[in-house]
């Protein structure tokens, strides 16, 4: 069992980049198995353009994966927006939280639902950044 001394908890938003197209489900998939197997909890956010994950579980586990999602060509223009040491797992359970526009309205219940226990900047800086995503691609 992994021990929840010296959690590590981070936030980043980066950008998809141009040209390259993904599938979500299969990364999802792959997300859950490597956050499975590294005890690593959180919440992703993508909306085909723009990520946004937190992530939190032990501090070399959080800090490989954060590595490994940096050397990704996926990805460009990555920002880690907070940097936190916690003493328990705010987000629970691992979630993606994908963007519908058919389902705008549940969405942003599930991402309220995702963040309920988060510190309230942690919060603020995912609802925040879901709202103005979401309403920019409503």
């Amino acid at each position: 069992m992994v021990s929840e001394k010296a959690l590590l908890q981070i936030v980043y938003v980066s950008s998809l980049t141009p040209g390259v197209e993904i599938d979500p489900t299969a990364m999802l998939a792959k997300a859950r198995r490597n956050n499975g197997r590294d005890g690593i909890t959180g919440m992703l956010f993508a909306d085909g353009k723009r990520f946004l994950q937190a992530m939190e579980g032990p501090l070399e586990k959080v800090e490989a994966t954060l590595a490994r999602i940096q050397s990704d060509p996926r990805h460009r223009a990555m920002v880690v927006l907070s940097r936190r040491t916690i003493a328990e797992r705010e987000f629970g359970p691992w979630e993606m939280a994908h963007y519908d526009r058919a389902g705008h309205g549940d969405f942003a219940d599930r991402v309220r639902n995702l963040t309920q226990s988060a510190a309230p900047a942690v919060r603020a800086t995912i609802e925040g950044f879901v709202a103005l995503r979401t309403e920019a691609r409503s």
